[in-house]
C-alpha cells in the first residue's frame, strides 16, 4: 500500500478583508509521519502559505470548532445541502510591522477534505499512529558524541 496520500483542490482565500479569490491547496500525508497532514496553499505557481495541521484536529473541524492558537478550523452551513458544507481555516502568522498578524482565512469543500482523509484512514488508521521514539532517541544521543 502507498504510505503517501495526495489531494490538490481549488480552495477560496480571504484575507485583509477582501472578499474570497480562488488558490489551490495541496494536501498531503505521509504514513512516515501519521499525526500530520501538511498543506501548501498556492497561486499563480507561488507558495502562499506551509502548514502542518494535526490530522485528528483537521477530522475534528468538519464537525466542530476546533483550536485557539494559530490554527481555528470550523465547519459552515452554506444554507444548501449536507454535501454543500465548508471547512473554514482560520490561520494568524508572523507579526506584521504595524503590531498585527498575518491572518487568512480559507474555505474548503468539506466532502472533499473528508475524501482525503478517509484516504489517510485507510493508509493508517485513526489509533494505530506509531512513532519510532526509540529510533529517534538513538539518532540524537549517536549526533551527541
Amino acid at each position: 500500500m502507498n504510505p503517501f496520500v495526495h489531494r490538490t483542490l481549488v480552495v477560496q482565500l480571504q484575507a485583509g478583508g477582501t472578499g474570497r479569490c480562488p488558490v489551490l491547496a495541496h494536501l498531503s500525508y505521509d504514513a512516515d509521519d501519521p499525526f500530520a497532514v501538511t498543506v501548501v496553499f498556492g497561486h499563480d505557481g507561488h507558495v502562499l502559505a506551509r502548514w502542518r495541521l494535526d490530522r485528528e484536529m483537521l477530522a475534528d473541524g468538519l464537525v466542530k470548532s476546533v483550536g485557539v492558537g494559530d490554527v481555528r478550523l470550523r465547519p459552515v452551513d452554506t444554507g444548501m445541502s449536507r454535501d454543500s458544507r465548508e471547512l473554514r481555516m482560520e490561520f494568524l502568522g508572523d507579526a506584521r510591522p504595524d503590531g498585527g498578524r498575518h491572518h487568512a482565512v480559507v474555505f474548503a469543500w468539506a466532502p472533499t477534505v473528508a475524501a482525503f482523509l478517509r484516504e489517510t484512514h485507510r493508509v493508517v488508521a485513526p489509533g494505530q499512529e506509531e512513532v519510532p521514539v526509540d529510533e529517534l532517541l538513538a539518532d540524537i544521543l549517536s549526533g551527541a558524541e
